[in-house]
């Protein structure tokens, strides 16, 4: 498998640390290590060591997007890519891998300045299966899915197209929305990773976002979890961003809530594989409503949709 096969973790900088110990276990229900005391917060999934890490930072946002490659080799042959293509891009030393929990690693920006952080050979823990910091009916959807999704800000659509498909990643899905007045429509891209039972997308862009992230979608693989979750972020005070809905690319059931930090968490049931063609929509099945009394998320797409 050349190229990137999953979104294997994220990093975010976050200036709100207690709330988002709160966020993640009571509310999102993912599990916390305890045996890690340096200020971070090691968020766990499944087996892996952790998917999500949460650092004191102002930037609120994303500080690192982990691409997982195979091994090696592609990670070799991945660098050669970039050179060639003239791409800058600085390997990470072994101190920053240990840190990291991985083998070996690069950092790098897409073109609109995205941190990525491609990297092969994750650190798992089989000795201890996933617990979740609070009660669930099933577990959350990763293996060669990875973490879940991002819709992170770009600097043209094509420019961020030709970089992620330089990582081998490819595109299926495409919206275009039309927009009274404009001369084309909004067009969305969702791309997959190189992986038999990839996501649908693992990396989306084309909509505005003023953050890295507009969002970081994660999957259940229970629906009794996402109304639970839904129920439990909204009685916590935490404002919808767009209300529960079907989406028509990857068939996910889903709502959109703000975090600590701003930006939105998608929480989705029913993901989709990709089917490895290409197709075009303009709608989702039903639902995901914007939030009217909130400034629209998701740019002119969710102005129209009020």
């Amino acid at each position: 498998m050349s190229g990137i096969t999953e979104l294997g973790y994220v990093r975010f900088g976050v200036s709100k640390m207690d709330e988002w110990r709160t966020y993640l276990a009571d509310l999102l229900g993912l599990e916390l290590r305890d045996d890690i005391d340096d200020g971070k917060l090691w968020a766990r999934m499944d087996g892996w060591h952790h998917r999500i890490t949460v650092e004191q930072n102002e930037a609120d946002d994303l500080i690192g997007i982990g691409l997982r490659v195979a091994g090696p080799e592609e990670f070799k042959e991945i660098q050669a890519d970039l050179r060639s293509a003239g791409i800058d891009f600085e390997v990470g030393d072994m101190a920053l891998a240990i840190e990291r929990r991985v083998l070996e690693l690069i950092l790098l920006r897409d073109p609109a300045g995205n941190p990525i952080e491609i990297f092969h050979g994750p650190m798992m823990s089989p000795s201890m299966p996933f617990y979740p910091a609070r009660r669930r009916f099933g577990k959350f959807v990763t293996g060669p899915a990875g973490v879940g999704h991002v819709l992170i800000r770009h600097a043209g659509v094509e420019e961020s197209y030709d970089f992620y498909r330089l990582l081998g990643l490819r595109s299926e899905s495409q919206f275009r929305i039309p927009l009274p007045g404009a001369p084309e429509p909004m067009a969305g891209r969702f791309m997959h990773c190189n992986k038999p039972g990839a996501r649908e997308h693992s990396i989306a862009f084309g909509l505005p976002s003023e953050k890295s992230c507009n969002h970081l979608m994660i999957e259940v693989d229970n629906v009794d979890d996402l109304f639970v979750t839904y129920e439990a972020i909204k009685a916590a005070g935490y404002l919808m961003l767009i209300d529960l809905g079907r989406h028509a690319n990857d068939q996910a059931l889903s709502f959109y809530a703000m975090t600590p930090s701003g930006f939105g968490i998608e929480v989705a049931f029913g993901c989709g594989p990709a089917g490895g063609q290409s197709y075009l929509l303009n709608e989702d099945y039903y639902g995901h409503a914007p939030n009217a009394d909130l400034p629209a998320m998701m740019g002119e797409v969710d102005e129209i949709r009020k």
